[in-house]
């Protein structure tokens, strides 16, 4: 894919005020990533925001739509994976509505799809060793599935007390990483679902919360955060935020006779197509899903 990035760092003296105003881009794009916690019914409020110090070598990257593919707007989109021949596997929340779902990319059919018990809202998605792994919102509840048949082969515990993003490296990789809505990234065991390390997500020293959806590309680790229009570019070993993906005017690109106006339609939902490099997003409730060039 063609990379294209600005860089707030300040390089020479006649340079100061390129560098104020990239410091001020990254400080509106990315602050909300920052904040203190909070509790989520408050997060609307965003009275006690914390301004950031930019990184001296914070990259910023920008994008480009590339293609626009029909997405369920009736999908809250908690999990999403790319598994070639033009498939999307996607976890869809909400109480009494949560699915997971095989979706053909080009059309958005829907192809297979196999509901959750109405007490369970789908949260986070994985493959691994052909197991499909969902986890559950404030839960530490998950769901095992045949790949192919989506029989469910059953469920497994892990330690957190809420489950929101879930990746791994390839489908045999000897650990899973999953969020639970803090600034961690926690490595599973992936037969026993135990926690075996975790490392804490920090852009110049703050901690990065809001951790939501999770996509592992190219040795990092890509992260939606809440309520934002950034996705995190991390490196998995030292929790250190690399670099920043600004998404800002994307949902707003979306048809108005189908979003949903209220703050729950975020950005929300990473895949990667690693053989021909395509980047894929979507958004909870979005009626689109964009392939984009960064």
């Amino acid at each position: 894919m063609g990379w294209s990035r600005m860089t707030c760092v300040s390089s020479t003296a006649a340079g100061s005020r390129r560098w104020n105003l990239a410091k001020g881009v990254c400080v509106l794009a990315c602050v909300l990533a920052l904040m203190d916690p909070t509790s989520a019914g408050k997060l609307a409020e965003r009275r006690n925001k914390r301004r950031l110090q930019a990184s001296q070598d914070l990259e910023l990257y920008t994008y480009t739509v590339r293609r626009t593919f029909p997405h369920d707007p009736d999908s809250f989109t908690q999990g999403l994976l790319y598994f070639g021949d033009d498939t999307l596997y996607e976890s869809a929340g909400m109480y009494g509505q949560s699915n997971l779902r095989k979706v053909n990319l080009t059309t958005g059919e829907v192809l297979r799809q196999t509901k959750l018990p109405p007490r369970d809202f789908a949260e986070g998605l994985t493959l691994h060793r052909g197991r499909l792994l969902q986890l559950t919102w404030q839960s530490p509840k998950g769901f095992m599935y045949d790949l192919d048949t989506f029989q469910m082969l059953g469920e497994f515990r892990t330690p957190l007390r809420d489950g929101w993003g879930l990746t791994n490296e390839h489908m045999d990789s000897k650990e899973l990483v999953a969020t639970d809505s803090g600034s961690f990234l926690h490595f599973l065991n992936p037969e026993t679902f135990k926690v075996e390390r975790s490392v804490q997500v920090k852009d110049n020293g703050r901690p990065v919360r809001w951790l939501n959806e999770l996509e592992w590309i190219n040795g990092e680790i890509w992260a939606n955060i809440w309520q934002t229009e950034c996705i995190a570019r991390i490196d998995p070993e030292s929790g250190r935020v690399k670099a920043w993906i600004l998404l800002q005017g994307l949902k707003a690109s979306l048809p108005h006779h189908a979003r949903r106006n209220h703050g729950e339609d975020v950005l929300n939902g990473i895949a990667y197509d690693q053989e021909n490099e395509r980047l894929f997003v979507t958004g909870k409730w979005w009626p689109q899903l964009f392939e984009l060039e960064l």
